[in-house]
């Protein structure tokens, strides 16, 4: 790049204005930066002014610029237009008459070259509303004959070359102005994309921003700009609003200094492609016309004006393969892009549409838009004189005080009514008495901040203080009521034309369901393949859509796809008209779904972090969504590769789930189980017993890896070994595995009572000896667990899993089960699908089946019977009766025969005399005494 700076010599146009300035400047700050910045800015606008090629200034999406826009192509009506936008998205500019605004234009790159690779993927979008000046320029430029129109600005590969490498968000970043309520889902449009924009106009210099928005007491940066900008341009002549515009962008961008490097080397990328275009056709630059941002307006680069002669080196784009589409934005997509507030683009579109009633301004649209009326062809473009020299606007703009807009009691009344109804249909208790207090909170908020008008932004502060309430009843805010109403989240839409073809053909082939695929509302489709047996191509193309777009862009209500398994009635909701950016993006990989899906899968398991079973599931995928045996040979050989190189048994688990459905699905078929199913068995044997005896110490290894191995080993031994593998290695994994961990040691013994190395009574013996050791019952319950666990691999196992779990929850202190029950709930609850219902079906076999027969049940562990709880017959009554009665039974016989019964005597046992009786009767006096005495007294 050759520096030889060219700056135009200044004229007198603003010689009194940059004297007034400089002057001010000296009287208030003395000599320095401040009159520096004052007259600096002068000297930009009359360099910009003074210009061979009209330079237009604009802010991104203002109504000022629009208007500005509008005037002036209808007055000069020039033959070429230069567009401060990226140059290879021209292709899409003539695609925008099949869409309804907003739209954004996309660059997008999945697969990059000469940028770090954490970026991935590259995305860049560039929004166009109705109200901006660029879309004005654009429709003016394409419905003209023989109007040009030149995108001049850096290319999308250029945006990501000259970000810094360090970020890992490359691209401009915005500062976002503060608001409150959740974000609407129309918000994300874009997605993670980078934003360019026409005209950024913010300071960047907090404390000046905070100072405006102090003094002009507002909270957004947006607001202060519609008040003390948009509303005084919005009905001025073009040189005024060139001068101002030029001004601002000035003063902003002296205020950040430290971040003009890359602006400047934008600038100089722009003049240096106007000025090849200029070269190359010869065109007059009176008859041109360059759009740009204001702050671009007002450089001080050497290569600034067609007469530079300075020169600047363009730097080849890199390899990255990039694509191009149009996805459809909103305007709150738009505010979450650059960092808007909440409603500002809604509102910039009111004050658009309200202005051109006003001015009765008849702006450009493209022919055959969705929306608008079929324009009269424009003839070709008459001679115009050369423009007249400029003059001093500026002066008496920043000399006169603001028109103030008169109160509109008819507009403001229609608001508040209207902002009332709004609220009562969204849950709140608004009456006309709220639509009266809005009316009057507007008008007195508008007062205490210096206003004659009560602005949008007054009017929602009014709302939210008469109207809001401590609790949101429905889905929607005040605040987001207010932003509907004064203009809506305006959602664009992509047209059929203007998609790419693999959209059109998704759109082509579910035409059968009769459906309107566009709108953005869910749609019901019905599908009945037995009756209708045609849309199972549509059921086919909505599975893969379901498989490739996000879940309510194609979500089943009635139906499942899987290995084997089709339904014969399908319900869906649709939703492709509201991710239709997404089905955009899609068909930037591929001409068909079923193209862009085969890749995928082939990327999936070639990439660096592919594993074993990631390209179980990618075969699994071809089958069931593509049918193609050929994929899944190929994606199957390279599972059988990536399970040999693997050096850890991480994915263990998911390994031995989808090789047991594939292998029962390739038994069900007529061919058999398919060649790389075989070697896949044989090498995962091999390998999983290599790594068995280090994965039972290893501390990372957790019990379900140990579990998914030995269910691999045990499950396929049987195919193994008709494969050619020695069960001798098997043996020899087990007997060389010493694991500390007591779940680990528990899946041991099943491993090895499975190989017949242990017997059932020996492992018994060994819990029962551990329950009995007051020193381990502390972890038995983690025995328990790999017990548990081993189920899978050991399925013999099952009734002793249920007899230790029994004798645990029978025999375990209350201080070692309650802290350990929560730790077994949690691990059942992840292995609920798999371990849970075999465990509960075993239990059922085990125990009894109903309540009254638990209490004479024997469990089958069981070695001593229980106690007889028979109740025994009361025993005879004793007495001086029954004594005579059994010693002489003949009377009572005979009776009872002659009564016709028959008798048994039991006999009794005579009680044995006690001590004191055998005393008495051998020493009768004392008693005899004793009774002498008494009968006497």
């Amino acid at each position: 790049m050759t520096v030889s700076a060219q700056v135009a010599p200044a004229t007198t146009t603003f010689a009194a204005l940059r004297d007034q300035l400089a002057a001010a400047a000296a009287a208030f700050a003395g000599t320095g930066a401040a009159g520096d910045i004052l007259t600096g800015m002068i000297d930009d606008v009359d360099r910009a002014l003074s210009q061979r090629l009209e330079i237009f200034p604009v802010c991104h999406h203002s109504p000022a610029s629009g208007l500005a826009m509008v005037r002036r192509l209808q007055e000069k009506r020039p033959e070429v237009v230069y567009l401060e936008l990226c140059e290879d998205l021209r292709p899409l500019i003539d695609e925008l008459n099949n869409c309804s605004l907003p739209v954004a234009l996309q660059a997008f790159a999945s697969e990059i070259e000469g940028f770090p690779a954490q970026w991935a993927p590259l995305s860049i979008v560039a929004p166009i509303t109705e109200a901006s000046a660029e879309y004005q320029a654009i429709a003016y430029a394409l419905d003209t004959p023989g109007v040009e129109l030149v995108l001049v600005d850096r290319s999308t590969d250029h945006v990501f070359q000259w970000s810094p490498r360090e970020d890992e968000n490359p691209g401009p970043a915005t500062p976002s102005e503060s608001g409150e309520g959740a974000p609407e889902p129309e918000s994300g449009l874009h997605g993670d994309s980078v934003g360019i924009e026409i005209g950024d106009l913010r300071p960047r210099f907090d404390e000046l921003e905070q100072y405006l928005l102090h003094h002009g007491k507002v909270r957004h940066w947006s607001e202060w700009w519609d008040q003390y900008v948009e509303q005084p341009l919005a009905g001025a002549d073009y040189d005024t609003y060139r001068q101002v515009m030029v001004m601002i962008g000035s003063l902003f961008r002296r205020l950040r200094q430290g971040s003009t490097a890359v602006d400047e080397d934008r600038e100089r990328y722009m003049w240096t492609r106007m000025r090849e275009h200029l070269a190359a056709t010869g065109t007059d630059p009176d008859r041109c016309l360059y759009v740009c941002g204001a702050a671009h307006a007002a450089s001080r680069v050497e290569q600034f004006g067609v007469e530079s002669r300075a020169e600047f080196e363009i730097t080849p784009r890199t390899g990255t393969v990039w694509h191009y589409g149009l996805i459809p934005s909103s305007h709150s997509a738009i505010e979450a892009q650059f960092g808007l507030a909440g409603g500002a683009v809604s509102i910039a579109a009111a004050t658009w549409s309200k202005a051109l009633r006003r001015s009765k301004l008849q702006p450009f649209r493209l022919a055959g838009q969705a929306g608008t009326k079929k324009p009269a062809k424009r003839k070709a473009l008459p001679a115009t004189p050369p423009p007249p020299a400029p003059t001093d606007r500026l002066s008496g703009f920043l000399s006169t005080p603001p028109l103030l807009d008169p109160l509109d009691e008819a507009e403001l009344l229609e608001w508040s009514v209207d902002i009332a109804r709004l609220a009562r249909r969204n849950g709140y208790l608004a009456s006309t008495a709220d639509a009266i207090a809005v009316f009057e909170t507007s008008i007195l908020l508008a007062g205490m901040r210096n206003r004659t008008r009560p602005t949008p932004y007054d009017f929602q502060d009014a709302a939210i203080t008469c109207i809001e309430k401590d609790r949101v009843p429905g889905r929607r805010d005040v605040k987001r009521l207010c932003e509907i109403l004064l203009g809506g989240d305006r959602i664009g839409q992509v047209g059929y034309a203007a998609l790419p073809p693999l959209a059109r053909d998704v759109l082509d082939r579910l035409q059968p369901l009769g459906l309107d695929l566009s709108k953005r509302t869910l749609q019901r489709a019905l599908l009945d393949l037995r009756a209708d047996p045609h849309l199972s191509t549509c059921s086919d193309l909505l599975w893969l859509l379901r498989r490739l777009l996000p879940a309510d862009a194609a979500r089943p209500i009635m139906g499942s796809r899987s290995l084997g398994e089709k339904s014969i009635q399908e319900s869906w909701d649709l939703g492709l008209g509201k991710y239709q950016r997404y089905l955009v993006e899609l068909g930037y990989e591929g001409v068909t779904v079923e193209q862009v899906l085969e890749q995928r899968l082939r990327k999936a398991v070639n990439e660096s972090g592919a594993t074993a079973a990631v390209a179980l599931a990618a075969v699994e995928d071809a089958l069931v969504f593509l049918g193609s045996v050929r994929l899944a040979d190929e994606l199957g050989s390279r599972a059988v590769e990536l399970l040999a190189a693997e050096r850890s048994v991480d994915g263990a688990p998911e390994v031995l789930r989808r090789i047991r459905a594939l292998l029962d699905y390739f038994r069900a078929t007529a061919t058999g189980l398919p060649d790389w199913c075989a070697r896949f068995v044989t090498a995962g044997y091999a390998h999983y017993c290599t790594l068995l005896p280090s994965a039972f110490v290893a501390d990372d290894t957790t019990p379900a890896q140990v579990t998914a191995m030995l269910g691999f080993l045990f499950g396929m031994e049987n195919l193994a070994l008709s494969l050619g593998c020695d069960h001798t290695q098997l043996e020899l994994a087990v007997q060389q595995s010493h694991p500390e961990a007591p779940t680990k040691v528990a899946l041991l013994w099943a491993a090895r009572y499975q190989l017949g190395l242990l017997s059932l009574p020996e492992l018994r013996h060994r819990c029962d000896d551990m329950l009995a050791n007051p020193l381990i019952l502390p972890t038995f319950p983690d025995y328990i667990l790999g017990f548990v666990h081993a189920m899978d691999p050991a399925p013999t196992l099952k009734p002793f899993v249920v007899e230790i779990l029994s004798k645990s929850f029978g025999t375990l202190p209350d201080t070692v089960l309650l802290p350990w029950l929560p730790g077994l709930i949690t691990n059942l609850r992840n292995h609920a699908a798999d371990l849970v219902p075999t465990l509960i079906r075993e239990a059922s076999r085990t125990f009894p089946p109903t309540l009254p027969t638990l209490d004479t049940w024997t469990p089958p562990w069981s070695t001593t019977p229980p106690p007889d709880t028979t109740p025994l017959p009361p025993p005879p009554p004793r007495g001086p009766l029954t004594t005579l009665l059994t010693t002489h039974p003949t009377t009572s016989t005979a009776l009872a025969t002659l009564l016709g019964y028959e008798t048994t005597w039991e006999q009794t046992t005579p009680t044995p005399e006690s001590p004191v009786a055998v005393l008495v009767d051998r020493y009768p006096s004392a008693a005899n005494a004793l009774a002498t005495t008494l009968a006497r007294s």
